[in-house]
């Protein structure tokens, strides 16, 4: 996928979601574990050294799969790369839980599975489409697949 280098940029510096210095290990064969600021905007976990502005990466929060390691550290692999895998060290097990639920919520389609949950639920309780007004209702995009029954919580995998 390609990406605008300025608009990343700018992405990065719009507010966060979460943001923190995490401890961070690349997916190199022989990366160590070096302290970053971890900024999560929308979909995209970006990174930065401690003391510079401009992220030095940006991972697209799409196909992947974010897994707890230990009780204070979590890795985020990529479904089509899973040799592509990045390790990230928490202060806390507490913190730990939180950056992985974000992460997991954060994916497009995380949100779009949570948009057709509410919206069959705001249809059932009103008999009313809530996407009519816009114009939207019939996007395929926005249908639940072989009739099955979502839940916000369903996003184990990404």
């Amino acid at each position: 996928m390609r990406f605008n280098e300025k608009e990343l940029v700018s992405l990065s510096r719009q507010p966060s979601e979460m943001a923190a210095e995490l401890g961070m290990r690349g997916h190199k064969k022989g990366d160590v574990v070096k302290k970053r600021l971890v900024k999560l905007v929308v979909n995209f976990l970006f990174y930065f050294r401690t003391d510079e502005e401009e992220p030095i990466g940006a991972l697209l929060l799409e196909q992947c799969r974010v897994e707890r390691e230990d009780s204070q550290s979590f890795s985020i692999a990529f479904l089509d790369e899973a040799e592509r895998k990045y390790l990230f060290e928490c202060d806390s097990e507490e913190q730990c839980g939180e950056w992985v639920d974000s992460i997991v919520k954060a994916s497009y389609e995380s949100m779009r599975k949570n948009l057709i949950f509410y919206r069959t639920e705001i249809h059932r309780l009103t008999g009313k489409d809530p996407l009519e007004q816009y114009g939207i209702s019939d996007e395929t995009r926005f249908q639940v697949n072989n009739g099955l029954q979502l839940t916000p919580r369903d996003t184990s995998s990404l």
